[in-house]
């Protein structure tokens, strides 16, 4: 069974947040203002979307 996959979009700058956050932006693969990538939805993606969730934009594929 093919795990499902989540596209995350960076919606809000990390400017300001904090550096704990920022180093998780970057390790989602996240750069720039509204760069996305798609990740299988697995329990340590889930955890790392939830910690910048303010962030971010998630969707479903």
């Amino acid at each position: 069974m093919a795990e499902k996959q989540i596209k995350i979009t960076l919606i809000h700058s990390v400017a300001g947040s904090l550096p704990k956050q920022r180093k998780t932006v970057k390790a989602l693969g996240l750069g720039k203002m509204h760069s996305s990538v798609v990740h299988a939805a697995t329990p340590a993606t889930l955890g790392m979307v939830r910690t910048v969730a303010h962030l971010v934009k998630v969707e479903e594929m």
